[in-house]
């Protein structure tokens, strides 16, 4: 290739491909569009590449420069370089790869007009082929390797003759595809290589055609553009057709169920399978046995595979499933109707329940008999039912019939027990109130006559367990004038302590009855009311009363916010000795 040419091509490969970088990183934050078989991004059948590339020489000739002398001359970088490679793939991952590679200074004339370090005159040509391996990747990325052989044109470095020898080529690389020209143009963001050249120029001395032997190790750099030509599709996949003959049944008879196959491959070998409820058989057929099936509909699954004996099925389109639906009918089964008389009852009384029952083949009958309340005994067709032990309202009957094919029929009827007459309403009644009004300093405590009270009412609430108690806990006007104060004053300081006296009465109540009686905790309540006063009230509930209406006017106590007050007697007063 003459270097006139070669220069301007190199320049405009390597400004266009660091033009195209940022173009090529930008485009790889966007999603990868799914692979399939025929994108020919991915499944190429040619790749060709043009492009630049630098070549870094290593090696050192014994020149001769007389008879009896010779001189070392080494190689230089030539950073002035051309590649071009054509692969053709057998398949998405191998192929077989030419390429032709061009690196060198020009003639002595032309030698500085050239960029770069000086190479001695230095000239390289390579012509190799060998094999390319690839492999496609989702991320538009295709990393490649590849191990040529071939033969080298060489010259240098010092007005050595240019010379033919072997070269072998090692190396590899990484592509970037593009979606340019429908995803056939990418760019090749570098390539590798390790070169090993082989120049012999002679053993004798002449004037201008030194000799010397060059075992030359190259490293090679190179980029450009990859043009993607044909593409490698799959062969059309298997298919597969599944049918069961007869499609319904009655229990015990046969079915038969075939597949179809398409788009085999004659010189692979063919493995069919079948799975589901019964079904067995080899080849391209199998038998279900219905015999143990009950009545309903069942699936058949069939599946194909294809390929080398013992690699059947190992690619996507060497396999195929399919499916197919058959359904076992059920012998007819019994029908029934029943009834009840007397339908209504009162508690504990009887009603006689009558089946009617017939089967469409005359098959032998029972029956049997369920209630959703009270009992109900009896065969055959009728039955006697008792209400005793069930509640009021409508029971459901359920009469059942069934045949020796073990098939049922089920009837309904129901009876309605009466309610008796209700009980009069239980109402919460006042026990006694307790005074807080004697103990000026500390209001709100548990005194030996509030005890005498609270005892007299933990013995009523001991008397009847199903009863609960309400505790109602009232202040004065001053009390609530004070509490009123105290929460204003809280919201500026934070450690105000709030004294809610009637909350606090009913609580001090409670936990008497609790800690010192007893009581379960879960059967008192505690309120307040919006009346004047230093008492709290005690109010029995008895099982099924509502205090609600009972005592209006009561708002219930937040006992995560009161906590009871321990009962403790007052300080006692020291008084000065009398002399």
């Amino acid at each position: 290739m003459n270097s006139h040419v070669l220069k301007p091509v190199s320049r405009f490969l390597a400004l266009a491909i660091l033009a195209s970088l940022p173009v090529a990183l930008t485009a790889q934050t966007a999603p990868a569009p799914k692979k399939t078989s025929a994108d020919s991004r991915y499944a190429s059948r040619w790749d060709i590449f043009a492009g630049y590339s630098y070549l870094s020489p290593h090696g050192t000739v014994q020149v001769p420069q007389s008879p009896t002398t010779t001189l070392p001359f080494s190689y230089s970088a030539v950073n002035v370089g051309g590649l071009f490679s054509g692969a053709y793939y057998f398949n998405r991952h191998i192929g077989v790869q030419f390429e032709l590679g061009e690196h060198e200074w020009g003639t002595a004339t032309t030698t500085n007009s050239l960029v770069g370090t000086h190479g001695n005159n230095d000239g390289f040509m390579t012509y190799s082929a060998g094999l390319i391996a690839r492999d496609p990747l989702d991320s538009h990325i295709t990393p490649f390797a590849h191990a040529l052989f071939g033969a080298a044109y060489v010259n240098g470095p010092d007005h050595n003759p240019n010379t033919w020898g072997p070269a072998l080529t090692l190396g590899g690389g990484l592509d970037y595809e593009t979606p340019w020209l429908n995803h056939r143009f990418a760019i090749r963001l570098f390539q590798a290589d390790y070169l090993y050249m082989h120049e012999d120029f002679g053993s004798g001395y002449a004037l201008g055609q030194e000799g010397g032997i060059a075992n030359i190790n190259a490293a090679r750099l190179s980029t450009g553009f990859v043009f993607h030509v044909g593409s490698i599709a799959p062969p059309p996949p298997v298919t597969l057709a599944c049918a069961a003959s007869p499609s319904s049944v009655f229990p015990g008879e046969p079915i038969t169920v075939t597949s179809t196959a398409g788009s085999l491959d004659p010189k692979l070998n063919t493995i069919y399978s079948f799975s589901g409820s019964g079904a067995t058989g080899t080849g391209s057929s199998a038998s279900v046995a219905t015999g143990a099936l009950a009545p309903g509909s069942y699936t058949v699954n069939c599946g194909v595979k294809q390929g080398k004996p013992g690699k059947e099925g190992l690619k996507p389109w060497e396999t195929a499933d399919a499916s197919t639906s058959f359904t076992v009918k059920a012998f007819e089964p019994p029908t029934i109707s029943c009834s009840a008389s007397p339908t209504t009852l009162m508690p504990g009384g009887t009603s006689t329940v009558t089946s009617v029952a017939m089967s469409p083949q005359n098959r032998p009958l029972t029956y049997t008999y369920s209630a959703s309340g009270g009992s109900i005994t009896g065969s055959g067709t009728t039955a006697a039912f008792s209400s005793a032990g069930a509640a009021t309202g409508a029971v459901g009957i359920t009469c059942t019939v069934a045949d020796d094919k073990g098939h049922t029929a089920t009837a309904n009827t129901a009876v309605t027990i009466q309610a008796p007459p209700p009980p009069p309403q239980p109402h919460a009644s006042a026990l006694c109130s307790i005074s807080f009004s004697t103990d000026v300093k500390r209001p709100t405590r548990v005194d030996n006559e509030a005890k005498a009270c609270l005892d007299q009412v933990a013995l009523n609430l001991k008397q009847q367990s199903d009863a609960k108690l309400v505790v109602v806990g009232n202040s004065t006007a001053a009390e609530k004038a004070d509490t009123a104060k105290k929460q204003k004053l809280a919201l500026k300081r934070k450690h105000t302590v709030v004294e809610l006296y009637a909350d606090q009465r009913a609580v001090n109540a409670k936990d008497y009855l609790v800690t010192d009686q007893g009581i379960d905790a879960s059967r008192i309540s505690v309120a307040t009311v919006a009346s004047e006063g230093q008492t709290a009230q005690n109010y029995l509930v008895p099982a099924g009363a509502n205090f609600s209406s009972d005592v209006s006017g009561t708002a219930p106590v937040d006992e995560t916010a009161v906590k009871p007050e321990t009962r403790k007697p007052l300080p006692m007063r020291h008084h000065a000795a009398k002399k």
